[in-house]
């Protein structure tokens, strides 16, 4: 089975495109510069010619902030760039398998979020990805939408890059405590879809709304001191001598964030099967692949 991959120099495509060729599927993967998904005549092109089965989209503006003054280009790619995959999957007979995430919630909940629960995000971010989802889901039955949550990998710009960055400069880092959700790795994620499309490829037509995240739950800075506990033994240079949890009114944003996001991810595991591991047992695993000496370029 083909599969065209949108988004594939991600943090998350990038993982993809490796476990799914690990796999033995034969994968097109395009970046932003090969695919630009809000140019509708240019995804139709690329399916026409592949004619793939399943249509991965792991291309997404992710800027949370930067999305309240960029409106207009966060829905051009979360809502408008997933309605141009939509049409094409339908023309093509495929199946597409979209990444959102938790912020179409408010955070309101004290218990993990089910895909049933009411979204009602709290900015630009989350109602673009809101908007995405639901131009899928008008255009197309064959979907898989899998929402995700806090998503890290050794690709890219993210939160436990980013803390490392600061802790190697800095003697005190401030990160907040009173929001909680569930760090996802994105290796994790990555096989958690390869498991999906190879359900799909055998028939599986379970479709819809699945959520999928590590599992635990943590605050952001449960967070980063576990990724400073874990990174100290590894040889990561440190200077920070202490993280000091902050609340969420001491650290302004432009964009509100859900205060609780931690999700269910009961149907996936029913459904697919999925082996959730916990999120300090992969948080691990990802500083072991970029500790000093591992991987050039690790802290970049």
């Amino acid at each position: 089975m083909k599969i065209l991959l949108a988004g594939a120099r991600g943090q998350l495509g990038s993982e993809l495109a490796g476990q799914l060729e690990a796999a033995g599927f034969g994968v097109r993967g395009c970046g932003s510069e090969t695919l630009d998904i809000t140019d509708r005549k240019r995804v139709f092109e690329e399916v026409r010619a592949l004619r793939p089965g399943v249509i991965a989209n792991c291309g997404a503006y992710t800027r949370v902030d930067l999305a309240e003054r960029e409106r207009e280009r966060a829905f051009a790619v979360n809502r408008d760039g997933p309605a141009n995959l939509a049409e094409a999957a339908r023309e093509a007979g495929a199946v597409l398998v979209h990444i959102s995430t938790d912020f179409v919630f408010d955070g309101l909940k004290s218990t993990p979020y089910t895909e049933a629960d009411p979204p009602n995000p709290l900015g630009v971010y989350g109602e673009s990805k809101l908007a995405g989802e639901r131009e899928i889901m008008e255009r197309l039955e064959d979907y898989m939408i899998i929402r995700t949550s806090w998503l890290y990998g050794g690709n890219g710009q993210n939160f436990v890059k980013t803390i490392l960055r600061h802790a190697a400069e800095r003697e005190f880092l401030n990160v907040v405590y009173d929001q909680a959700g569930t760090p996802t790795w994105a290796a994790d994620l990555a096989g958690a879809l390869v498991g999906i499309i190879k359900g799909i490829g055998q028939g599986a037509n379970e479709y819809g709304i699945y959520n999928y995240s590590n599992e635990g739950v943590a605050s952001w800075y449960d967070f980063a001191e576990a990724i400073l506990d874990e990174a100290r033994p590894m040889g990561f240079r440190l200077k920070c001598r202490a993280v000091r949890p902050i609340l969420t009114a001491e650290y302004p944003a432009p964009a509100r964030r859900p205060a609780y996001s931690v999700l269910d991810k009961g149907r996936i595991k029913k459904t697919f099967g999925a082996d959730i591991p916990h999120w300090r047992a992969s948080l691990r695993k990802m500083l072991c692949q970029i500790a000093p000496g591992k991987k050039e370029g690790a802290l970049a």
